[in-house]
């Protein structure tokens, strides 16, 4: 049975590509812009893995991630930050909020691919 990946990204051409790129490779996806409704988002998608843009509107993806990482129900899916963040520092503090793994933007997609499948196969 293929694997679900939840995206959460506010940029149309990452979307765009994330999403190729994972269904090229059988996953299904889901794909939300924003924040708004996300627990009940996770919740009826339960996903695989969720990719959290770090970056987004209303809320950011680390907050986002505490929240689904609180919930008892949910707190067991992966979550991959994949951001833009890539100063000293920002990848300790973003894994400090939930985050399981890190992808830093622009991607590798070797790389990328690789990251999904692991934590995918979990």
């Amino acid at each position: 049975m293929a694997k679900t990946i939840l995206i959460f990204e506010d940029d149309a051409l990452n979307m765009k590509l994330f999403n190729d790129l994972l269904q090229s490779q059988g996953y299904n996806t889901v794909q939300a812009v924003d924040g708004r409704d996300a627990v009940a988002l996770v919740r009826e998608a339960h996903p695989d893995v969720i990719l959290m843009d770090i970056q987004l509107p209303e809320i950011s993806g680390m907050e986002l991630t505490r929240t689904i990482k609180s919930d008892d129900a949910l707190k067991d899916i992966p979550i991959v930050a994949v951001t833009a963040f890539a100063m000293k520092g920002d990848e300790e503090r973003i894994r400090e909020s939930g985050c399981d793994g890190y992808i830093s933007k622009p991607i590798s997609v070797p790389s990328f691919l690789e990251t999904v499948a692991r934590f995918a196969a979990e």
